[in-house]
Protein backbone atom coordinates (compact mmCIF):
# COMPACT_ATOMS: atom_id res chain seq x y z
CA UNK A 1 0.00 0.00 0.00
CA UNK A 2 1.40 3.49 -0.76
CA UNK A 3 0.26 6.15 0.96
CA UNK A 4 1.59 9.42 -0.39
CA UNK A 5 1.69 12.93 1.63
CA UNK A 6 2.18 16.15 0.35
CA UNK A 7 2.40 18.90 3.43
CA UNK A 8 2.33 22.31 1.86
CA UNK A 9 1.68 24.11 4.62
CA UNK A 10 5.18 24.52 7.18
CA UNK A 11 2.62 23.12 10.09
CA UNK A 12 4.99 20.58 12.54
CA UNK A 13 2.13 18.24 14.29
CA UNK A 14 4.60 16.82 16.43
CA UNK A 15 4.63 13.50 14.86
CA UNK A 16 5.39 11.65 11.85
CA UNK A 17 2.49 12.25 9.86
CA UNK A 18 3.58 9.58 6.93
CA UNK A 19 3.81 6.79 9.47
CA UNK A 20 0.09 7.85 10.93
CA UNK A 21 -1.56 8.31 7.46
CA UNK A 22 -0.52 4.54 6.60
CA UNK A 23 -1.20 3.29 10.39
CA UNK A 24 -4.52 4.71 10.28
CA UNK A 25 -5.44 4.34 6.25
CA UNK A 26 -4.17 0.29 6.80
CA UNK A 27 -6.55 -0.13 9.24
CA UNK A 28 -9.10 1.13 8.04
CA UNK A 29 -8.34 -0.95 4.94
CA UNK A 30 -8.24 -3.87 7.08
CA UNK A 31 -11.29 -3.65 9.05
CA UNK A 32 -13.48 -3.72 5.96
CA UNK A 33 -11.33 -6.21 4.39
CA UNK A 34 -10.69 -4.30 1.48
CA UNK A 35 -9.44 -6.94 -1.02
CA UNK A 36 -6.73 -5.10 -2.92
CA UNK A 37 -3.14 -5.34 -1.55
CA UNK A 38 -1.90 -3.02 -3.43
CA UNK A 39 -3.42 0.60 -3.38
CA UNK A 40 -2.71 4.30 -3.35
CA UNK A 41 -4.14 7.27 -1.94
CA UNK A 42 -2.98 10.42 -2.07
CA UNK A 43 -2.89 13.19 0.84
CA UNK A 44 -2.78 16.94 0.53
CA UNK A 45 -2.01 18.99 3.59
CA UNK A 46 -2.79 22.98 3.17
CA UNK A 47 -4.53 25.54 5.36
CA UNK A 48 -7.75 26.98 5.85
CA UNK A 49 -7.89 29.29 2.27
CA UNK A 50 -6.35 26.06 0.42
CA UNK A 51 -8.92 23.82 1.36
CA UNK A 52 -11.46 26.55 1.35
CA UNK A 53 -10.57 27.28 -2.65
CA UNK A 54 -10.47 22.95 -3.07
CA UNK A 55 -13.85 22.98 -1.58
CA UNK A 56 -15.04 25.54 -3.96
CA UNK A 57 -13.55 24.74 -7.22
CA UNK A 58 -14.58 20.61 -6.96
CA UNK A 59 -17.73 21.07 -4.31
CA UNK A 60 -19.47 24.75 -5.51
CA UNK A 61 -18.84 25.05 -1.33
CA UNK A 62 -17.07 28.13 -0.63
CA UNK A 63 -16.01 27.66 2.52
CA UNK A 64 -13.18 26.07 4.50
CA UNK A 65 -13.79 22.58 6.08
CA UNK A 66 -11.84 20.18 7.57
CA UNK A 67 -11.20 17.20 5.57
CA UNK A 68 -11.95 16.26 1.56
CA UNK A 69 -12.12 13.05 0.19
CA UNK A 70 -12.31 12.51 -3.55
CA UNK A 71 -13.24 8.97 -3.78
CA UNK A 72 -12.01 7.22 -7.40
CA UNK A 73 -14.34 4.22 -7.13
CA UNK A 74 -18.09 4.44 -6.99
CA UNK A 75 -19.61 1.41 -4.62
CA UNK A 76 -22.78 0.05 -5.06
CA UNK A 77 -22.70 -0.83 -0.68
CA UNK A 78 -20.19 0.42 1.63
CA UNK A 79 -17.00 -1.52 1.70
CA UNK A 80 -17.92 -3.14 -1.38
CA UNK A 81 -14.41 -3.05 -3.40
CA UNK A 82 -15.40 -3.90 -6.63
CA UNK A 83 -13.91 -2.75 -10.29
CA UNK A 84 -16.25 -2.67 -12.78
CA UNK A 85 -15.16 -4.87 -15.93
CA UNK A 86 -13.46 -2.77 -18.79
CA UNK A 87 -12.89 -0.16 -15.89
CA UNK A 88 -9.75 -1.31 -14.87
CA UNK A 89 -7.38 1.34 -16.55
CA UNK A 90 -9.60 4.05 -15.17
CA UNK A 91 -8.41 3.06 -11.76
CA UNK A 92 -5.28 1.63 -12.03
CA UNK A 93 -1.91 3.70 -11.41
CA UNK A 94 -0.10 3.37 -14.91
CA UNK A 95 3.48 3.13 -13.32
CA UNK A 96 3.15 0.79 -10.57
CA UNK A 97 -0.19 -0.81 -11.07
CA UNK A 98 -2.15 0.10 -8.23
CA UNK A 99 -5.24 0.45 -7.44
CA UNK A 100 -6.05 4.24 -6.76
CA UNK A 101 -8.35 4.22 -4.11
CA UNK A 102 -8.60 8.26 -3.63
CA UNK A 103 -7.22 11.85 -2.52
CA UNK A 104 -7.84 13.20 1.13
CA UNK A 105 -6.92 16.51 1.08
CA UNK A 106 -6.78 17.87 4.86
CA UNK A 107 -6.45 21.54 6.85
CA UNK A 108 -4.00 22.11 9.14
CA UNK A 109 -5.44 25.01 10.97
CA UNK A 110 -8.70 22.98 11.51
CA UNK A 111 -6.75 19.92 13.01
CA UNK A 112 -5.01 22.64 15.36
CA UNK A 113 -8.33 24.35 16.12
CA UNK A 114 -10.43 21.06 16.36
CA UNK A 115 -7.87 19.37 18.74
CA UNK A 116 -7.70 22.10 20.61
CA UNK A 117 -11.90 22.57 20.67
CA UNK A 118 -12.47 19.17 21.78
CA UNK A 119 -9.46 18.74 24.81
CA UNK A 120 -7.44 15.84 22.38
CA UNK A 121 -4.50 15.88 21.07
CA UNK A 122 -3.38 16.79 17.17
CA UNK A 123 -2.64 13.42 16.74
CA UNK A 124 -5.93 12.47 17.97
CA UNK A 125 -7.47 15.04 15.60
CA UNK A 126 -5.42 13.75 12.14
CA UNK A 127 -5.62 10.35 13.20
CA UNK A 128 -9.67 10.94 13.54
CA UNK A 129 -9.94 12.73 9.98
CA UNK A 130 -7.54 10.16 8.03
CA UNK A 131 -10.15 7.50 9.14
CA UNK A 132 -12.89 9.39 8.41
CA UNK A 133 -11.78 10.11 4.73
CA UNK A 134 -10.61 6.39 4.27
CA UNK A 135 -14.17 5.33 5.50
CA UNK A 136 -15.35 8.28 3.15
CA UNK A 137 -12.78 6.48 -0.06
CA UNK A 138 -14.50 3.17 0.97
CA UNK A 139 -18.06 4.14 0.32
CA UNK A 140 -19.59 5.05 3.69
CA UNK A 141 -21.31 8.40 3.87
CA UNK A 142 -23.20 10.13 6.70
CA UNK A 143 -26.24 11.64 4.85
CA UNK A 144 -28.81 10.10 7.62
CA UNK A 145 -28.42 9.33 11.39
CA UNK A 146 -28.20 5.34 10.74
CA UNK A 147 -24.94 6.26 8.09
CA UNK A 148 -23.56 8.89 10.63
CA UNK A 149 -23.22 5.98 13.29
CA UNK A 150 -22.09 3.15 11.15
CA UNK A 151 -19.37 5.61 10.24
CA UNK A 152 -18.49 6.90 13.97
CA UNK A 153 -18.51 3.21 14.97
CA UNK A 154 -15.56 2.26 12.31
CA UNK A 155 -14.04 5.03 13.08
CA UNK A 156 -13.39 4.85 16.68
CA UNK A 157 -12.74 1.06 16.40
CA UNK A 158 -9.87 1.61 13.97
CA UNK A 159 -8.33 4.35 16.35
CA UNK A 160 -9.12 2.32 19.39
CA UNK A 161 -7.48 -0.35 17.92
CA UNK A 162 -4.31 1.73 17.02
CA UNK A 163 -4.78 2.58 20.69
CA UNK A 164 -4.86 6.08 19.42
CA UNK A 165 -7.55 7.63 21.83
CA UNK A 166 -9.34 11.35 23.10
CA UNK A 167 -6.98 10.99 25.85
CA UNK A 168 -3.49 11.11 24.11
Amino acid sequence: MNFYVENETDADFGFDVQEIVSLVASKILENESCPFENITVNVLITDNEGIRQYNRDFRNIDKETDVLSFPSLEFDKPGEYIIPEGTEADHTDPETGDIILGDIILSADRIFSQAKEYGHSVKREFAFLVAHSMLHLSGYDHMTEEESSKMENRQEKALKDLGITRED
